[in-house]
């Protein structure tokens, strides 16, 4: 089974190839539409910017195959800004557009005292859908956060897990076959590791 790894030009390519290997799946790091619409599973990555991502999605033509995929029932995971880049819009820096798969909005940390902006570190997750299958068999624990921007999501229902900033934060969401994490799961310990685990379990159950 295949796993293709979205290549837009911004992301931890690498890293997330490698974890999938571990896993012991296929991965396919790719810009091409027909390979990443053959996948049996598709991963956004992302780092950076919200609105140089949007721009090179845009211009590699990869905005439609990831909505194509979402589209066709393949599981999607966007990790980091590639799940921020699933929602409908970002206030980083200017108001953009995102990819409008799930709807709500990336919104900046406001200030408060105590908590340093980017948020960095390891943080509890609380698991808010523990019958969501990116959950299954696991239990609450830390993994690691890099980000200025968070994501208010539309649904409640969307969000399956979330940690502590001085607010609640939005951690990781799903819908259907579409799913995200805010932290980077090949870099987030053993929980993150098993949270991507068990989004490749989906790419077997589809299969």
């Amino acid at each position: 089974m295949a796993v293709a790894i979205v290549d837009y030009g911004m992301g931890n390519l690498h890293s997330v190839s490698k974890a999938v290997e571990r896993l012991g799946y296929a991965s396919l790091v790719t810009a091409d539409p027909g390979e990443i619409l053959a996948a049996d599973s598709v991963i956004l990555p992302g780092v950076g910017a919200f609105g140089d991502a949007m721009e090179h999605l845009r211009e590699c033509g990869m905005d439609v195959v990831v909505k194509a995929a979402a589209e066709a029932g393949q599981p999607l995971l966007g990790i980091c800004l590639g799940m921020q880049l699933l929602f409908s819009s970002s206030q980083e820096h200017g108001d953009y557009k995102g990819l409008d798969i799930l709807p709500g909005a990336v919104v900046r940390f406001a200030p408060r005292d105590g908590y340093k902006v980017p948020h960095m570190g390891w943080n509890k997750l609380g698991f808010r859908q523990p019958s969501s299958p990116l959950l299954n068999g696991l239990d609450e624990g830390h993994v690691y956060f890099v980000h200025s921007y968070h994501v208010h999501v539309d649904e409640e229902s969307d969000l399956i897990a979330d940690t502590d900033y001085g607010h609640p934060v939005t951690a990781v969401v799903g819908r259907n076959n579409v799913y995200g994490m805010q932290f980077h799961p090949e870099k987030s310990g053993e929980l993150g590791i098993k949270l991507l685990g068990n989004f490749l379990k989906l790419t077997g159950e589809r299969a």
